[in-house]
This record gives C-alpha cells, sequence and structure tokens, in this order.
C-alpha cells in the first residue's frame, strides 16, 4: 500500500521512499505497515486506543510544528528542530540535550524527553513494532520538505473563517459569496494546472471560543494549502502567531478594527488602517504650512488603538510637526481648545458614533480643526457632523472605483447580481476580491509543483501586480503589503458628496 500511495500522489509532490510513505501513513493517520497495530496510552490509567483515534498529526499538526488546543501548546517534532545540536529550551525554562534516533524512540514510546524527564501527560504513550518506530523516524526526516499539504492528486484544499451567524453574520455571508464566485470561475475554467481548488468555509461566530472551535475543526477536515480572507476580529494576533507556527500563508486577512502585525506568511493586499493613517499624515504635512503642524491624536482606550496612535505620532515627529498630542477618551472630553490660536490637524482613530460626538464638541467651541480619518471607521456617519467642517474632513480610502479596470468591474457586477450583494458592503467585496485574485495569481506562478514555500516566493516576485479593482500591487522580500498607501477624499457636507483629491497616494513608510 505504502508503494501505491507513494505512485498515486499528486504529480510534482516529494518523492518519499517506501519507508518514508509507511511513516507518513503512521504520522498522519495512525495505521501500520502490513498488519501491524498501533496502540496508544493515554490518560494515567494508560488506557489502550487505537493511535487512529489520536496520531501524531492530530497534536503536532500535518506539518509537525505543533498546533495549539485546549490550552496545551504540542512542540514542532520537525528532526532539524529536535536534533539542534545545542538542544532546545522548553517553554517553563528548562533546557534539554539534542534528540537521536534512540531518545526520540524513547520519547514516543515512554513518554520520556532527550533528558529522560516526564513529558507532558497529555502526550500519549504509543505501542508499535520497532519497525513501525523506524518508519516514523525516517518519514519525520523528510517531514520540513513534504510541503504539499493541502494538495491531493487533482485538487487544491483552501480554508476560511468567516462569521455566518451572529451580529457579522452580512459581512461574513457576503465574504463568503465572493470567494465562491471567484474560485467557481477558476475552477469552470479548467482550475490552476489542472488542479480544481476546494474551499473549506466553517462559521466562527462572534465569540472567541467559537472562533478556535472553527479553527480547530478547520484542521480536522485536512490539511489546506493557505488561509483566505478569514473576516476575524476575535483571534487577532492569534491567527497570525497560528499561520506562523503552522506554516500556512494567510492571504488577505479582514476585519476592520483588526491590524496584523508584519508576518513572512501574512499577505495583505490592500493598506491596513495603520498605512492609511501614515497617508493622512503625509498628507496632511503637503497640505498645511511648517508653521501651522500641530497634531492632536484622537483614540478610544484600545490597547491597539493607543498602539496606531502612537506610530502616526512618531510618524508625524519625525516629519517636522511641531506640536504632537495624543487624546485619550477622558481626555478628548476634558481638553477641546488645546490650540486656541490656531485650528490644528485632528487625526481620529476609533467608532463612527464618537468622531461625529467629537466634531460636535469642536464645533460648539467655535474651533474647526482640520479633520483626518480612515474612511472605514467613519465614513459611514461622516454626514451627520456640523456642515462647519465641509470640506475641512480628510478621508483614506484603500481604492476607489477609478481604480477599477473594465474587466474588473464587470466581473464584480456579475458576482453581485448572481449573488444579490448589496452595495453596502462594496468595500468588503473588492477586499475579498482582491484576496482571492492574488492568492489565484500566487498559485499560477508556483507552477504544478506548488510548496507553501513555493507560494510565499511567488507573492513576494509580484509588481506592478494588477488585481482589476484596486491600485497595482507591489511585493517584495520583507513586503507584505501590496498596495502600500490610499486615496484621499475631501467631503462636502451642504451636498453630501465626496471629492478625491489627486492620485492614490503611495508611502514608503510602513509594514
Amino acid at each position: 500500500m505504502a508503494s501505491l500511495l507513494c505512485l498515486s500522489g499528486p504529480t510534482g509532490a516529494l518523492e518519499l521512499s517506501p519507508q518514508e510513505m509507511a511513516g507518513k501513513q503512521l504520522f498522519l493517520h495512525g495505521s501500520g505497515s502490513g498488519d501491524s497495530i498501533i496502540q496508544a496510552r493515554v490518560g494515567a490509567a494508560g488506557s489502550l486506543l487505537p493511535a487512529s483515534v489520536m496520531p501524531c498529526a492530530s497534536c503536532h499538526g500535518a506539518d509537525g510544528r505543533g498546533r495549539p488546543e485546549g490550552g496545551v501548546r504540542p512542540p514542532s517534532i520537525l528532526w532539524r528542530r529536535l536534533t539542534l545540536s545545542y538542544g532546545g529550551r522548553l517553554s517553563h525554562g528548562r533546557t534539554r540535550p539534542a534528540y537521536d534516533e534512540q531518545t526520540f524512540a524513547r520519547a514516543v514510546v515512554e513518554g520520556r524527553d532527550s533528558a529522560g524527564k516526564l513529558l507532558n501527560p497529555s502526550m500519549p504513550r504509543f505501542v508499535m513494532s520497532q519497525r513501525d518506530m523506524n518508519n516514523l523516524t525516517a518519514y519525520l526526516k523528510r517531514l520540513e520538505e513534504d510541503d504539499d499539504f493541502g494538495l491531493e492528486g487533482d485538487k487544491l484544499r483552501i480554508g476560511s473563517l468567516l462569521p455566518l451567524t451572529g451580529s457579522w453574520a452580512e459581512m461574513g455571508t457576503t465574504v463568503e459569496a465572493v470567494l465562491e464566485e471567484v474560485l467557481a470561475r477558476i475552477n469552470d475554467n479548467g482550475g490552476i494546472h489542472g488542479r480544481r481548488l476546494e474551499l473549506i468555509i466553517l462559521d466562527s461566530g462572534e465569540t472567541k471560543a467559537s472562533a478556535e472551535a472553527a479553527l480547530d475543526e478547520l484542521q480536522q477536515q485536512g490539511p489546506f494549502f493557505s488561509l483566505l480572507a478569514p473576516l476575524e476580529t476575535t483571534l487577532e494576533e492569534g491567527l497570525t502567531e497560528w499561520a506562523e507556527a503552522m506554516g500556512i500563508p494567510l492571504i488577505g486577512p479582514l476585519g476592520p478594527q483588526v491590524e496584523y502585525r508584519q508576518s513572512a506568511m501574512v499577505f495583505h493586499p490592500l493598506a491596513g488602517l495603520r498605512d492609511q493613517l501614515l497617508t493622512l499624515g503625509e498628507f496632511a504635512g503637503d497640505m498645511l504650512p511648517a508653521s501651522e503642524r500641530t497634531a492632536l491624536i484622537a483614540y478610544s482606550d484600545q490597547a491597539h488603538q493607543r498602539e496606531l496612535a502612537e506610530s502616526l505620532a512618531e510618524k508625524l515627529r519625525r516629519s517636522g510637526w511641531l506640536r504632537v498630542q495624543l487624546l485619550d477618551s477622558r481626555q478628548q472630553k476634558e481638553t477641546i481648545a488645546v490650540t486656541a490660536a490656531t485650528n490644528p490637524a485632528l487625526f481620529f482613530i476609533g467608532a463612527s458614533e464618537d468622531f461625529v460626538d467629537l466634531a460636535e464638541r469642536w464645533h460648539a467651541s467655535g474651533l474647526r480643526p482640520y479633520l483626518f480619518a480612515a474612511s472605514g471607521q467613519v465614513a459611514g456617519e461622516v454626514f451627520n457632523i456640523p456642515n462647519s467642517f465641509s470640506e475641512r474632513v480628510f478621508l483614506a480610502y484603500p481604492f476607489l472605483p477609478s481604480d477599477w479596470s473594465p474587466a474588473g468591474a464587470s466581473e464584480l457586477a456579475q458576482i453581485r447580481e448572481k449573488r444579490q450583494l448589496s452595495g453596502r458592503t462594496t468595500t468588503l467585496q473588492v477586499q475579498a476580491y482582491c484576496a482571492a485574485v492574488l492568492l489565484v495569481e500566487g498559485l499560477k506562478r508556483a507552477g504544478r509543483d506548488a510548496s507553501r514555500k513555493k507560494l510565499v516566493v511567488a507573492i513576494e516576485a509580484l509588481y506592478g501586480f494588477n488585481t482589476g479593482l484596486s491600485p497595482a500591487l507591489n511585493f517584495g522580500p520583507g513586503k507584505r503589503v501590496g498596495a502600500v498607501g490610499a486615496h484621499v477624499v475631501t467631503v462636502d457636507l451642504e451636498y453630501r458628496r465626496f471629492r478625491p483629491l489627486g492620485p492614490y497616494l503611495r508611502i514608503e513608510d510602513s509594514l
């Protein structure tokens, strides 16, 4: 059977010897070679269960990097990591020597690490023949090279987490519709290098617990090649950390309040909140005379918003602004006329209703600062602020319809018509579309013998790539945001219309 599996594997996958293929079957499914039976001892009583109930990959992941679950973080069991010449440092600070084949076998069978110390009780103790142990060890030595997870014959599996129930359900079903339609069109045209794209979407709900359960269930359904456009706010940085630990490319994560940190495994087609704010800062610096560059940065008490405010403040100070002051929620209410002699530039980070409230209090004070904000946070309420701020409000947009090509606009219109999507969620539709198109292009360039590493390299190599619905995307080694910048638009409150101020403004100071 091992030879048959080797022969029937996907074209371009890692070529494994019969022994290594048998080890892979054991690792992924808990099945032994020939007629041998493998069992697992679990719990304090050492109850015996078939190893197929809890194979190695169920905890350590199909790629061996360790999958956090239920408060337990199984370690990476990549052979390169296990056999480091200087050993390893454990999470509680204790060190251990490097593993070899004998001490690794002892860990699997007896539950003792390379220093002879007992492993976590959650680690099963396996009962297997020496032949099966040799097979498992042989495969683990090749595991890091076996980078075709999610490739199954003529199928490539892609996962996503979307809130399909709860208060975010409309947004989740919108993204679901766009992703399904884009990939269906690819499949209707023969797929990519002869492979159909299988999209697996699980409902993440609206709580952290439901999102974690959905992520766990997604992995239980089998290895997948990439995570595409998850709309997730509860996991926040945890999703980036998970992608890094699992070695899974994360393409186009969505969420209006989430700002993902830079990661080698995460690619953003369009600028996030931080880059949009930095673009507004650059625009304001060019607009205002040097003598009037006084800035207030208003933000809520959430930690990630304070981090954004501090990042913007640092950018402004480096650019020579005379005074930059951060205002939390309390200071915003207590300090209005801090610079009565001038009208400062007021940058806002927060919810749209707070933006309206802040503008009304400044209006009541008789002062009219210039207001700067990201459109995704305030555009829905901007026409509710006093008319005295007309054309003194400046919003950053990651794209405008002027960026759309005729083909891109036509395809979006067809998707909307087929799935009956509302114009209220245009921004989300475009973000999901760009993420899907970016992944598709990366897969095309990765070739028939695609791997996750090749996908990352392929996307890094994209320059001047047109999605059809966004500014051109430029990536590169270490660069993970395709369109770094924003369109700046002013608001005519009297006639209730937006007016773009020049072409797309690209910035270099970015993630």
